[in-house]
Order: C-alpha cells, then sequence, then structure tokens
C-alpha cells in the first residue's frame, strides 16, 4: 500500500555543470518513487554518533503507509545514536537509480490487531531468508525494538541528471 497524499516534487539545488533541467518537466511522480521503497528489501541506514561520526548500517524494513517501519534491539550502534539525535538518512542499494530519504527515527508500538498486522504482512518478503515476526510482535511496552522512520526530505533519479527530483514532505 502507498500513501494517498505525497510530497511537493521540485529540482533540487546542485552546483552548475550537473545538466540538471531548468524546469520541473520530467520531475519524477512520488508514487514511482515510493513503489521502489515498497519493493525495497535492503536498506541502508545512517545516523550520527554522539561525537559527530557517522555510522551506516544495512537494515531490513518496510515502508508502509509513507514511513519506514524497522526493528531492532535498542542497545545496536544506530539505535543508540537515534537516542541523542534522531536525524537520520534512509539509502537504497541502487546508486544509478538512487532514492534517499531523509528524516527522523523514533521508537514505535504496534498493537497486533491495527498496525501490527499490517506491518507483519508487509514483512512477509523477508519469510524465505528466515525472518517472519507475527502482528503481535510490536505490541509490548517496549514495542519490540520497533522504530519508525518519518520523512522530511527525499531525493530521487532514475535517469541521472534528467528525473533528478527534491520531494518536500508537509
Amino acid at each position: 500500500m502507498t500513501s494517498s497524499v505525497g510530497p511537493r516534487a521540485e529540482r533540487p539545488t546542485m552546483p552548475e555543470g550537473y545538466g540538471l533541467p531548468e524546469t520541473t518537466d520530467g520531475v519524477l511522480p512520488w508514487a514511482a518513487v515510493e513503489e521502489r521503497l515498497v519493493a525495497a528489501q535492503h536498506y541502508w541506514l545512517a545516523t550520527t554518533r554522539p561525537d559527530g561520526r557517522p555510522h551506516v548500517v544495512p537494515r531490513w524494513g518496510v515502508w508502509l503507509e509513507g514511513r519506514f517501519w524497522y526493528d531492532g534491539a535498542p542497545t545496536t550502534v544506530h539505535a543508540r545514536n537515534l537516542a541523542s539525535n534522531a536525524a537520520c538518512s534512509l539509502h537504497l542499494e541502487d546508486g544509478a537509480q538512487a532514492v534517499v530519504v531523509e528524516g527522523e527515527s523514533h521508537p514505535a508500538r504496534a498493537d497486533a490487531d491495527d498496525l501490527g498486522r499490517r506491518l507483519s504482512a508487509a514483512f512477509a518478503k523477508y519469510h524465505g531468508a528466515g525472518y517472519s515476526p507475527g502482528a503481535d510482535a510490536w505490541a509490548g511496552p517496549d514495542g519490540g525494538g520497533l522504530r519508525v522512520l518519518v520523512p522530511r526530505r527525499a531525493l530521487a533519479w532514475f535517469s541521472f541528471p534528467t528525473d533528478c527530483t527534491r520531494f518536500t514532505f508537509g
């Protein structure tokens, strides 16, 4: 399922010489970008350590209802980083057809009857890899380590530079 209301699309600001079109003709539709976020199996999450050093980690997760949902122990480096600075970036693996999402990640919970059921269904893409959380996996007091990344901005292109698009979320 994709979100019904998309972000504002425009051209990003880049140094002269990158060849970006001067108009918004040909910018990507958010629905096409969101399709890739939903279909992806591997994501890269970038956070910042308290001393300012970057940290990047591969993550499994799901793009559902306009957000990136993932889980893991609160003792991991990225979760500890996010506890002191919620800002993060999410990247798909492909650099030629790039999708980069910037936002904030926060702990979350999901009741089994509602969001937990939808998350469990979305995580079905990992069943072949042996990961199949049930609808109640994130319903406990600590949310089972569930986190949600709420997007603020995104950058995407499938044919650089002609369709390079910056998305801004409300």
